[in-house]
This record gives C-alpha cells, structure tokens and sequence, in this order.
C-alpha cells in the first residue's frame, strides 16, 4: 500500500492519520507532515509522522502531495 512506503510521502503532504490511542476506533485526524519519524523504507502499520499540530501517528491515507 501506498502509505506503508516512505518514498510517497513528504514533508508538507496532506494526509490522513491514526494516533496511538484511536487504533482501535480507527479515528483518523488530518493535516501536513512536519516530520517523517519512521527510519525504515516500508512499515506495515503504516509511516509514523508528526502533523504541524505536534500529533503523531501513522499515515493511513494521502489526502495530497505538495
């Protein structure tokens, strides 16, 4: 899947994510990536990264790339 590679997504993209503690709800909370916090090229769970807002979690979805 697209958000399980850290090469589709970029500082500034719009995305959607699940923080830790919706996981199970699978609530998703929007915004852009500040930072890119997973190191390894793919992930299963999908790619942790900070929004601008300070939440983490991992990319669900790619609203839009910049």
């Amino acid at each position: 899947m697209i958000n399980q590679q850290r090469k589709n997504i970029k500082v500034g993209s719009n995305v959607a994510v699940v923080k830790k503690e919706h996981q199970r709800s699978g609530e998703l909370t929007c915004g852009i990536v500040q930072r890119i916090l997973t190191n390894s090229a793919i992930h299963p769970h999908g790619i942790k990264v900070m929004l601008e807002s300070g939440e983490v979690g991992r990319v669900q979805k790619i609203m839009q790339e910049n």
